[in-house]
């Protein structure tokens, strides 16, 4: 008889699923899963904060497209990452959160750090157990990996308690699953897809938005094939961002809410009609606009308005689908009338930024701050944003290049996402170097991360755009309320450089345009974390932006 104790047995799982990396801050209740990594070859990665931790997870999924795993303590341990894991459940995002949890003979006597886990996550996950029995620890990790990437991705809480880690099971015992779960992905009803088709094909102005679930899709080339196809202007968000070249005479970023306020056709893609674009309704949305709607969940298809076609399906195989029908009527019309009044459209926003970019002001205009960020921003570049009002500005300026490439708060809006997305991106893709920008409020969340990645030499580079505010919140309510009554929202040009020199990093502090290149310079050449602070001024780039 062999004997294997349950953190082994866990570590064993997660190796089968090709686990590279297990995300932790440390807890007694997880220990032996760490013993099991080391004996499995997989890297513990240990943060300051778990909601760094769980970011760490949502953020290897985001660049590898598959679940990155976070192991937590019990008990505050596992509130404390509840932040991260509702982050990925409104995203989308695959990952799985390990909570430790006292030892069942213990249970309801008021052990250390015992409480309810499984009813805390359940509302922001897409399934939460506890585990029954050291010999099924792998079959429940199974089964947790197989719930979070079948449909919709999302994240999966299982309780682990101590007693089954630590518990010697006779490997013979132990449940491990196999061909447990399939590769299969919905392609989307044939009737509603030439139905689609033929939509598009009488259109004179429609539109596409390709949103993250393209990002999980087998087939996510199929957009390449997809805008060959039919022509028509297409706009990326979220993880879909770096979907398409920056320079396809299809791509658009700036004049989004022009095309849709336009379009007769509106075909969107695995992304939800929320606040992003004006929940699908009027004034943002033409009053007389056909609506398309491809997802997934066939639960949010009509969500907020009503949609003309509706097809539950993954983005990437619908659009193959599409190409396969288009092929077949001989093809399509191009637009060029319309991609030519969007073009135009993208121009004339451009043109309104360059005063901003090219300005030598004092403080440092964020668009000129931006500009200058974005000649580092190459093929091999991952950037992540953490903030409002400064990585709003860089999203309109930074050109990304690969899906994957992307990472910012989503629709929850999580700030504090950062060192967590920032060095699980470095681990999950050395070759890459990788940008965080911060605003100056989103670093003072979890900036002791800096310590994480100087002691684990983790190589990242972050931005502060250091405007001393919550910015985005203070502009709103400096308008509605008046500079005077205006609390809570304003900072320091706080030194957040030597903040990172102090916790092993190398820092440099940046006050006019001429220092801004050589800063960046010495961060990037730099073998330690670094972060280049920018005093950088108001703008009236972003009057009027929406802050709830």
């Amino acid at each position: 008889m062999s004997l294997i104790h349950g953190g082994r047995i866990v570590a064993q799982a997660l190796k089968a699923e090709d686990v590279r990396c297990l995300f932790t801050l440390c807890g007694g209740h997880i220990q032996p899963i760490y013993d099991g990594c080391i004996d499995e070859g997989i890297s513990v990665i240990d943060f300051r904060h778990e909601q760094s931790a769980g970011h760490a997870a949502d953020g290897w999924a985001r660049v590898t497209g598959k679940p990155g795993v976070v192991a937590v303590t019990a008990g505050p341990g596992v509130t404390d990452v509840v932040t991260a894991v509702a982050n990925a459940y409104r995203a989308g995002v695959p990952m799985i959160v390990l909570g430790g949890q006292a030892p069942r003979f213990f249970f309801d006597m008021g052990a250390l750090q015992e409480m309810n886990h499984v009813e805390l996550m359940r509302p922001i996950t897409k399934w939460s157990a506890s585990i029954p029995e050291a010999r099924r620890l792998a079959e429940y990790i199974g089964m947790a990996f197989r719930i979070s990437t079948t449909g919709v991705p999302g994240p999966v809480f299982l309780e682990v308690p101590l007693d089954l880690l630590m518990e010697s099971v006779d490997d013979t015992a132990v449940v491990r699953p196999q061909k447990y779960r399939t590769e299969a992905q919905p392609a989307g009803d044939p009737e509603h897809v030439a139905q689609a088709a033929a939509m598009l094909m009488k259109a004179k102005r429609p539109m596409a938005i390709v949103g993250g679930q393209l990002w999980w899709s087998r087939r996510r080339g199929s957009l390449a094939e997809f805008v060959e196809a039919y022509q028509m202007p297409v706009f990326v968000n979220g993880m879909a961002r770096g979907a398409m070249p920056p320079n396809d005479p299809f791509f658009f970023s700036r004049a989004r809410k022009y095309a849709l306020s336009q379009a007769d056709v509106v075909l969107v893609f695995g992304t939800p009609l929320d606040f992003r674009i004006g929940y699908g309704r009027e004034p943002i949305f033409n009053a007389e606009v056909k609506v398309i709607q491809v997802d997934l969940d066939g639960s949010v298809i009509g969500r907020n308005r009503p949609i003309d076609i509706g097809i539950i399906g993954d983005t990437g195989w619908v659009m193959h689908e599409l190409v396969r029908v288009a092929h077949q009527a001989g093809g399509i019309s191009a637009t060029s009338d319309w991609v030519a009044a969007i073009r135009a459209e993208e121009n004339r926003k451009l043109l309104s930024m360059e005063e901003g970019l090219a300005s030598n002001a004092y403080p440092i205009n964020p668009l000129r701050l931006c500009k200058e960020i974005s000649e580092f921003v190459d093929e091999n570049t991952i950037v992540v944003g953490d903030g409002g009002d400064f990585v709003a500005t860089a999203a309109s300026v930074l050109r990304i290049h690969k899906q994957g490439h992307w990472m910012d708060p989503g629709p929850l809006g999580t700030l504090g996402v950062g060192p967590g997305y920032a060095m699980a991106a470095k681990l999950a893709r050395p070759e890459c170097q990788v940008l965080v920008i911060f605003g100056d409020g989103a670093f003072g969340l979890n900036g002791m991360e800096f310590e994480a990645m100087a002691r684990q030499k983790i190589k990242v580079v972050g931005v502060v755009g250091n405007d001393a505010a919550w910015m985005q919140i203070r502009r709103g309510q400096i308008e509605f309320f008046g500079e005077g009554r205006a609390v809570a929202t304003k900072l320091d040009y706080t030194r957040y450089d030597k903040v990172v020199e102090a916790l092993g990093g190398h820092g440099e502090y940046v006050e006019r345009v001429e220092e801004i290149r050589p800063a960046l310079e010495r961060a990037f050449a730099s073998e330690k974390p670094a972060l280049v602070n920018v005093k950088i001024g108001e703008s009236t780039f972003r009057q009027g932006a929406i802050s709830v």
